[in-house]
Protein backbone atom coordinates (compact mmCIF):
# COMPACT_ATOMS: atom_id res chain seq x y z
CA UNK A 1 0.00 0.00 0.00
CA UNK A 2 1.26 3.38 -1.16
CA UNK A 3 2.36 6.14 1.36
CA UNK A 4 -0.25 7.93 0.17
CA UNK A 5 -3.59 5.98 0.48
CA UNK A 6 -2.36 5.10 4.09
CA UNK A 7 -2.62 8.68 4.73
CA UNK A 8 -6.12 9.01 3.98
CA UNK A 9 -7.30 5.77 5.37
CA UNK A 10 -6.04 7.08 8.88
CA UNK A 11 -7.34 10.51 7.86
CA UNK A 12 -10.98 8.68 6.95
CA UNK A 13 -10.32 6.74 10.43
CA UNK A 14 -9.94 9.95 12.38
CA UNK A 15 -13.19 11.67 11.08
CA UNK A 16 -14.94 8.52 11.63
CA UNK A 17 -13.73 8.20 14.97
CA UNK A 18 -14.32 11.46 15.77
CA UNK A 19 -17.86 11.92 18.20
CA UNK A 20 -20.57 14.30 15.84
CA UNK A 21 -20.39 16.96 18.36
CA UNK A 22 -16.97 17.69 17.33
CA UNK A 23 -17.88 17.97 13.37
CA UNK A 24 -20.69 20.60 13.91
CA UNK A 25 -20.13 24.18 15.12
CA UNK A 26 -21.95 25.78 17.40
CA UNK A 27 -24.46 27.20 15.16
CA UNK A 28 -25.45 23.74 13.19
CA UNK A 29 -24.78 22.08 16.90
CA UNK A 30 -27.96 23.79 17.99
CA UNK A 31 -26.56 26.31 20.19
CA UNK A 32 -27.80 29.32 17.87
CA UNK A 33 -27.37 32.51 20.69
CA UNK A 34 -23.83 31.04 21.11
CA UNK A 35 -21.27 34.50 20.13
CA UNK A 36 -20.01 32.44 17.13
CA UNK A 37 -23.50 31.91 15.73
CA UNK A 38 -23.61 35.99 16.73
CA UNK A 39 -20.45 36.40 14.40
CA UNK A 40 -21.28 34.38 11.50
CA UNK A 41 -25.18 36.11 11.63
CA UNK A 42 -22.90 39.74 11.25
CA UNK A 43 -20.49 37.68 8.90
CA UNK A 44 -23.62 37.39 6.58
CA UNK A 45 -24.87 40.65 6.83
CA UNK A 46 -21.70 42.12 6.10
CA UNK A 47 -20.96 39.95 2.77
CA UNK A 48 -24.74 40.24 2.16
CA UNK A 49 -24.30 44.60 2.17
CA UNK A 50 -21.04 44.71 0.37
CA UNK A 51 -22.84 42.42 -2.16
CA UNK A 52 -26.06 44.38 -2.83
CA UNK A 53 -23.79 47.60 -2.72
CA UNK A 54 -21.46 46.24 -5.37
CA UNK A 55 -24.82 45.46 -7.76
CA UNK A 56 -25.93 48.80 -7.13
CA UNK A 57 -23.04 50.79 -8.39
CA UNK A 58 -22.93 48.18 -11.35
CA UNK A 59 -26.80 48.98 -11.80
CA UNK A 60 -26.51 52.47 -11.22
CA UNK A 61 -23.56 52.57 -14.24
CA UNK A 62 -25.74 51.05 -16.65
CA UNK A 63 -28.67 53.40 -15.80
CA UNK A 64 -25.93 56.32 -16.63
CA UNK A 65 -24.34 54.75 -19.75
CA UNK A 66 -28.04 54.21 -20.94
CA UNK A 67 -29.18 57.86 -19.88
CA UNK A 68 -26.03 59.12 -22.12
CA UNK A 69 -26.53 57.02 -24.95
CA UNK A 70 -30.47 57.98 -25.00
CA UNK A 71 -29.40 61.74 -25.16
CA UNK A 72 -26.35 61.70 -27.61
CA UNK A 73 -28.71 59.69 -30.06
CA UNK A 74 -31.72 62.40 -29.57
CA UNK A 75 -28.85 65.11 -30.51
CA UNK A 76 -27.70 63.49 -33.30
CA UNK A 77 -31.11 62.98 -34.43
CA UNK A 78 -31.67 66.51 -34.02
CA UNK A 79 -28.67 68.29 -34.72
CA UNK A 80 -28.60 72.15 -34.46
CA UNK A 81 -27.51 74.15 -37.99
CA UNK A 82 -25.34 77.19 -36.46
CA UNK A 83 -23.53 77.71 -39.77
CA UNK A 84 -26.38 78.85 -42.26
CA UNK A 85 -27.15 82.74 -42.33
CA UNK A 86 -30.36 83.76 -42.24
Amino acid sequence: MSRRAKSFLFAALLVGAARSSALACATCYGASDSPMAQGMNWGIATLLGVILSVLAGVTMFFVHIGRRSAQFNAAEANPVQTDKIP
